[in-house]
């Protein structure tokens, strides 16, 4: 303990004379986002600035109630399994680690419904604009004119639209946008659009009917299994924390006493170690299942 105390201290004196006397908190933040920036991939970094400009990313009090709870549940959850001041520091340590993770799962989960959300206006503001235009880069120019599209769609739109008149067909822009966003309705109404374009058929307009309604069908359909998804979140987290809670229970039938001896058994502790680390991976499996995918089919 006391060698983890002297080097804190030499830490924090290092980083001060390094710094020249500049706040030590905002340096080690920057020094840690700098080289995140450096290593992340470019699309987290594009998702990141997207949902800081929706306005969905976490305060820094948000961030330190987070701290606040899972820190504190790690320490209780971690002290009454082993009486250890040590190894609750550690695993307390640990479980703030993964915060930045989960806010990661988080930051995914929104792009992806913002995304979709995106996608579904395409494709619905498409059809109408086709219905009034009978041409498909028409129909992509009217959409992109009027405002309700936001980037990375717009700009992918934008990019369709200048494919489209470069190539003389629409073959590659829709291929583009099919790999970009690999959606069940974007690739049916590209099919449809490619039919009509190459068949010249005169009337469409039941066929388009009959997309939008697949289309409002599908995006039910969505909403519908975010609420689900919503539902088995809650569950599920009240399941894992119960989970921790049967070493509690066993030490109400043994005594407490009964339970340190038995802690003293190098076995014993190996087997609560595996109990925490086997319901720590079963909830981070379950965050990350609920986190990811929102919104594709």
């Amino acid at each position: 303990m006391e060698l983890i105390i002297w080097l804190a201290i030499a830490i924090f004196v290092l980083a001060y004379r390094y710094n020249n006397g500049d706040n030590i908190y905002k340096f080690f933040s920057d020094t840690v986002a700098n080289v995140y920036n450096t290593y992340a991939p470019y699309s987290y970094n594009e998702v990141k600035a997207k949902t800081k400009e929706l306005g969905y990313e976490y305060s820094a009090r948000q961030y330190a109630f987070q701290i606040g709870v899972i820190g504190g549940a790690a320490a209780l959850i971690s002290f009454v399994y082993f009486y250890n001041i040590l190894i609750t520091a550690l695993y307390v340590t640990i479980a703030i680690c993964f915060i930045p993770y989960l806010s990661y799962l988080r930051t995914q989960r929104l792009y992806s419904e913002y995304i979709f959300e995106q996608i579904q206006v395409y494709t619905t503001n498409v059809i109408m604009e086709f219905n009034t235009t009978q041409s498909f880069v028409k129909s992509l120019e009217g959409v992109r004119d009027s405002g309700i599209l936001e980037d990375p769609v717009l700009r992918d739109v934008k990019k369709m639209i200048q494919m489209s008149y470069e190539n003389g067909t629409i073959d590659e822009s829709i291929n583009f946008f099919n790999e970009l966003y690999p959606y069940y309705m974007v690739k049916n109404m590209h099919q449809l659009f490619l039919q009509i374009t190459k068949e010249g058929a005169k009337d469409s307009g039941e066929a388009l009917e009959l997309m939008s309604l697949d289309i409002d069908a599908l995006v039910e359909s969505v909403y519908k299994d975010r609420m689900d998804r919503q539902t088995f979140h809650t569950k599920f987290l009240t399941f894992g924390m119960v989970l921790f809670l049967l070493v509690m229970v066993m030490q109400l039938l043994f005594g407490v006493s009964e339970y340190k001896e038995m802690l003293k058994q190098w076995y014993v502790q190996l087997i609560l170690h595996l109990v925490i680390i086997i319901n720590c991976y079963f909830l981070i499996t379950g965050e990350k299942y609920y986190n990811e995918d929102v919104g594709v089919e």
